[in-house]
């Protein structure tokens, strides 16, 4: 098999750590995070679930689908065709898009135990909208949270008093570098399942929590009634509770995934999959804490423009008439399994998790798992596929898709088994540095 070899992508990027700190917008998208000097970095196209390089190169994206973001694929048709309409209307004008209200009805039929939408354009500054409104309704400041929800201040804050606070939340060596002092004490963390660890912070801060914020599911499942003990919990002492779907929204369900778990926040957030691409978040909620956000100041230009609010219709339609859902998830379970099945073959031992359309694997062995992880991705981009040890389903994908693409993943667990049966290293075979993790500088 040729190595993997540097193109224009590549080059591109060398020039963008020059001029642009950290080298991208998103760290998610950051090359190191994939394979350090060998990673595309840019596309020229993307169609369905196939991306083209800068060098006309062609990739199945076996990964993230856009972080996330594009459920029905890259560039569908109905959706980009909406858009376009829009952008020939003109996507901004001193009048408002009807879109807006056309969107905020039809996220109020998903979810009928709420009566107000605000809408903001990311997902990171849709959560700081939410937690506003929160503070701005009970008049208090601190915040529990579990879970990432963005790189904002009231979020940020919660490594001013402990500097390890988001290690396990999310991602580690965060620096609260610019986030104000006072903030200190205002966000503190909890983890997922661990309902005595809640109790605690409630006992130890009753009557100044603003907010519960939360993700509903994510890496597992809620256990013993954990997500009910907190709304009852969050209801009883009048606090906020935000359900952050940004991730697990559009995944389970059409609409937030608390409503297959069964419980209902007082606001729930959404982005990513609402849109299929387009830059629109949307904050939804019980009518008498949204009326908050008049009473506090929430205001952008751009929250207003009409082409997000056009292809987010299309895709809320689409991905209900479809039941989108029920193929991401069925495939998902096959990417998991199929990963599992691999893994016994070869002699391979993985741990998998995630909800099934958010599936991801890490192997365990006598090196380290990024070294794994960066010799997969490696190994597979040799192979046609951008991969990470993650799979995001999307409705372009295809159970062909899959099959080939397992039948590549135990191809290259077999290469571990035999680099190990010669006597060798994995670390040996990579082509260039062991691929980051978490948050880190560049130079």
């Amino acid at each position: 098999m040729n190595p993997v070899r540097s193109g224009k992508g590549q080059k591109l990027y060398e020039e963008a750590k020059k001029i642009i700190p950290g080298g991208t917008q998103l760290l998610s998208k950051r090359p190191e995070m994939f394979l350090p000097g060998l990673w595309p970095a840019y596309y020229e196209k993307a169609k369905g679930c196939r991306i083209w390089d800068l060098d006309g190169k062609e990739y199945v994206d076996a990964s993230y689908m856009g972080i996330g973001a594009n459920v029905l694929g890259y560039a569908q048709d109905e959706v980009d065709a909406a858009a376009k309409n829009a952008i020939d209307s003109g996507g901004m004008s001193t009048l408002n898009a009807p879109e807006e209200v056309y969107t905020a009805k039809e996220l109020l039929k998903l979810h009928p135990w709420a009566g107000s939408v605000r809408f903001a354009k990311a997902g990171g500054e849709s959560m700081a909208l939410a937690a506003r409104i929160a503070r701005a309704y009970t008049q208090k400041d601190i915040i529990l949270f579990c879970g990432y929800h963005g790189w904002h201040d009231w979020y940020l804050s919660a490594n001013l008093t402990n500097q390890n606070a988001l290690n396990d939340q999310h991602i580690a060596g965060l620096k609260p570098l610019g986030v104000p002092a006072g903030l200190a004490g205002t966000n503190l963390p909890f983890h997922y399942n661990c309902i005595d660890e809640f109790y605690a912070l409630m006992k130890k801060h009753q009557g100044s929590i603003a907010a519960v914020i939360m993700e509903p599911v994510r890496n597992e499942y809620p256990k013993d009634g954990f997500l009910e003990k907190i709304r009852e919990a969050a209801k009883k002492e009048g606090i906020v509770l935000i359900f952050d779907e940004i991730t697990a929204g559009f995944r389970l369900c059409a609409g937030g995934s608390h409503k297959v778990l069964g419980t209902e926040p007082d606001l729930a957030v959404f982005a990513k999959g609402l849109t299929n691409g387009y830059p629109l978040a949307a904050v939804v909620g019980r009518k008498d804490v949204m009326e908050a956000s008049q009473e506090t100041f929430i205001s952008s230009t751009f929250y207003t423009e009409r082409v997000a609010f056009a292809a987010t219709l299309k895709n809320l339609e689409i991905y209900q008439k479809n039941r989108v859902w029920e193929k991401q998830i069925s495939l998902g379970e096959n990417i998991r399994e199929g990963w599992k099945a691999q893994a016994q073959k070869h002699g391979i031992t993985i741990h998998t998790g995630g909800i099934a359309p958010l599936s991801h694997f890490s192997i365990e062995g006598r090196e380290s798992m990024l070294v794994y992880k960066t010799f997969f991705i490696q190994e597979m981009l040799k192979k046609g596929y951008l991969a990470s040890n993650a799979f995001y389903t999307s409705y372009a994908h295809s159970q062909a898709i899959v099959d080939a693409y397992l039948e590549a993943a135990g191809e290259v667990f077999g290469q571990i088994a035999g680099i190990y049966e010669n006597g060798g290293l994995v670390v040996h075979r990579l082509q260039g540095p062991v691929c980051h993790v978490g948050f880190g500088r560049l130079n």
